[in-house]
């Protein structure tokens, strides 16, 4: 990013925003709507999917984590893919990222629709994903000064209304609410805990990975504090700690109440159990709850995509005209272009409304992929750089380099699984194309310069 970039973020993120922003962009759409794909798969085994889940990226967060730490720039990731890879890598890394968010963004927007449809059901639902886009986009084009407030009270709401959910859960377990309590049965009276076996659990880590989607943003937000040596590994351990607690307490109290096989795809299965179990009020209160994270983690989306296209730009990677600032200082072009972009998931939830969101988290999933793949890569070309002062790193991975051969198996893993999946096969298909739709953009990039330069 620009050093005008940089200064801004500095300025507008602090500790208590870092962690909440970290916290708030985690517990969104994967835990809120996606579960019920990956419950559907594996039964009350998620509980395990997302321990297995949350492990590997822990271990991916450590590698970035040591990278940030010792050299601790915004664009992350990207920087070191450039400065330790080359300079392809580099520009892969930053367009892949944004791509990424461009994905989120429309997951988001096509959440928000089945949401509303819980009151509103007649109301169209890319009715509904296109009132979002032109209003959120609206708002950070008029002023995104108070970005960082705004998202921390965001999170504080889906973080409280996720303990209370806990809570409320553990009542119905022990007491009941006016009827029998019910007790841990639920666990295993249903086929088992694992109803469809090892492979099911297999399966079902392709959608759990997609919640983890935007936990990289740890290392890059935290990247911005002041003191950074103690901000970044402090971030690491408190957010990841904290959002494996908050799915996997969530999902097991989930998993206890209600009998797994009876979890549908028609809402958020927070909002259903409660519905089905009779408590109207506290149905009503997550919908507007999972509604607010949806719209909150798209305005993220939009933020953060225009920056990175206006830093893309800046770095000479993207097209200068993404760099030119409104008379507020914000980056109109990249905004209106991602926005754009994303408008794309207005037609998808028109054309296919019933499979719209597994279709974009199958393709949100394999960007991610890329993702942290190259952030295990690089860690490692990191590591190779530094092999004469491993001990001075401030906040070193562990289990260098058996980490990151385990995680770059598991990604392929998680690849081949998604050939499996109807719904996600097609996703697998366009990632090759991808890549190459990438390589072409950087060749372009090379001879445009060299054009220019002569």
């Amino acid at each position: 990013m620009s050093s005008e970039t940089q200064s801004h973020l500095a300025r507008g993120l602090k500790n208590r925003h870092i962690q909440m922003i970290a916290l708030g962009g985690a517990i969104g759409t994967g835990l809120f709507y996606g579960s019920a794909a990956s419950i559907q798969l594996v039964g009350p085994g998620i509980i395990v999917s997302y321990i297995i889940g949350g492990f590997v990226m822990y271990l991916i967060m450590r590698m970035l984590g040591e990278m940030s730490t010792e050299e601790p720039v915004a664009g992350a990731f990207s920087h070191f893919a450039y400065k330790y890879w080359g300079e392809f890598a580099g520009f892969l890394a930053g367009w892949n990222y944004w791509f990424l968010y461009i994905l989120v963004s429309m997951a988001e927007l096509t959440v928000v629709g089945i949401y509303v449809a819980y009151w509103f059901p007649d109301f169209p639902a890319w009715l509904t994903s296109l009132i979002v886009l032109v209003s959120i986009t609206a708002i950070n084009l008029i002023n995104v000064r108070l970005y960082g407030e705004a998202e921390f009270w965001f999170a504080i709401i889906k973080v409280l209304a996720v303990i209370g959910m806990i809570v409320l859960g553990l009542v119905l377990i022990v007491f009941g609410l006016g009827g029998e309590a019910t007790g841990l049965s639920n666990l295993w009276a249903h086929d088992g805990f694992f109803p469809h076996g090892m492979w099911g659990l297999l399966l079902s880590l392709v959608v759990v990975m997609f919640s983890f989607g935007g936990t990289e943003l740890i290392g890059i937000t935290a990247g911005e504090a002041d003191d950074p040596k103690k901000s970044i590994p402090q971030a690491i351990r408190q957010v990841m700690w904290r959002i494996l607690i908050f799915y996997i307490g969530a999902l097991t109290v989930m998993m206890i109440i209600f009998p797994w096989n009876q979890v549908g795809m028609e809402g958020s299965p927070f909002v259903t159990i409660f519905s089905k179990l009779g408590i109207g009020s506290a149905a009503n209160i997550l919908n507007f709850v999972v509604l607010t994270a949806a719209i909150s983690v798209y305005n993220s989306g939009i933020y953060s995509n225009g920056r990175m296209l206006y830093s893309l730009a800046e770095q000479g990677n993207a097209p200068k005209v993404f760099t030119k600032l409104g008379g507020n200082k914000v980056p109109y072009v990249a905004i209106l272009f991602s926005s754009a972009c994303t408008l794309v998931v207005v037609a998808v939830n028109y054309l296919i409304p019933e499979g719209a969101f597994m279709q974009v988290m199958a393709v949100a999933t394999t960007a991610a992929t890329i993702t942290w793949v190259m952030i295990v890569l690089v860690h490692m070309k990191f590591r190779k750089a530094h092999a004469q002062d491993v001990g001075k790193l401030t906040f070193p991975a562990p289990f260098y380099p058996i980490a990151n051969y385990f995680c770059i198996a598991f990604m392929a893993m998680i690849i081949v699984m998604m050939t499996q999946m109807e719904s996600m096969r097609m996703a697998v298909i366009v990632l090759p194309v991808w890549l190459i739709v990438l390589y072409v953009g950087f060749i372009f990039r090379g001879n445009t310069r060299t054009a220019a330069a002569e």
